[in-house]
C-alpha cells in the first residue's frame, strides 16, 4: 500500500495529509468491506463500497459516513 501511495503523492500531487490512513480509519474500511461482502455475498463489492465512501466522504469525518453505511444494513 505504501507503493500506491507514494505514486499518488508523486504522480498526482495529491497532499500527503489526504492519504494519511491511522489505525482506527483502518479498522473502520475494512469493517465497512467486511460488511459490504458478507451481506452481499459478493467479495467484488468490499473495494467497491470503500471507494464510494471515499468520493462521499468530502469534509465529513469517516465514522460518520461509515454511521450512514452501518444505518443502511436496517
Amino acid at each position: 500500500m505504501t507503493n500506491a501511495r507514494d505514486a499518488l503523492l508523486t504522480d498526482l500531487n495529491v497532499p500527503a495529509p489526504q492519504l494519511e490512513l491511522g489505525d482506527d480509519d483502518t479498522q473502520t474500511l475494512l469493517d465497512l468491506a467486511r460488511i459490504a461482502a458478507h451481506e452481499s455475498g459478493e467479495r467484488t463489492n468490499a473495494p467497491l463500497l470503500c471507494y464510494l465512501v471515499g468520493r462521499a466522504q468530502g469534509d465529513r469525518g469517516l465514522d460518520d459516513v461509515a454511521d450512514a453505511v452501518r444505518r443502511s444494513r436496517s
